[in-house]
């Protein structure tokens, strides 16, 4: 799938997808990775259950206790490619910016 058909496509059927994909147990973790970034990128919010199953298998974040979140460095990497980006909102932009001054990654 390309990114660049993506703008014509509507965005909340693309977000349905992605979480659809993060969803399926036939899919890989590389693909279920990578649709949480693409949603994070998008400004939607990334299912909880994913969020805390793929936080408690991967020991490389910080925190992890006491309810802190970590970041991995593909979480640090999306959140920095979203500031990148030309077609993210303001607001996604100044959450991603938020999260990585939080994370100190900034």
């Amino acid at each position: 799938m390309s990114s660049q058909n993506s703008g014509d496509k509507n965005p909340d059927y693309v977000a349905r997808g992605l979480k659809a994909t993060i969803h399926n147990e036939r899919t890989s973790e590389e693909a279920k990775e990578s649709a949480a970034q693409r949603l994070e990128e998008m400004g939607a919010e990334v299912p909880s259950d994913f969020a805390a199953s793929n936080d408690s298998s991967n020991s490389s974040g910080k925190g992890g206790q006491d309810g802190e979140e970590g970041l991995n460095s593909n979480q640090i990497r999306g959140y920095k490619a979203t500031l990148a980006r030309d077609n993210v909102s303001d607001e996604a932009k100044e959450h991603a910016k938020q999260v990585l001054e939080d994370n100190d990654a900034a």
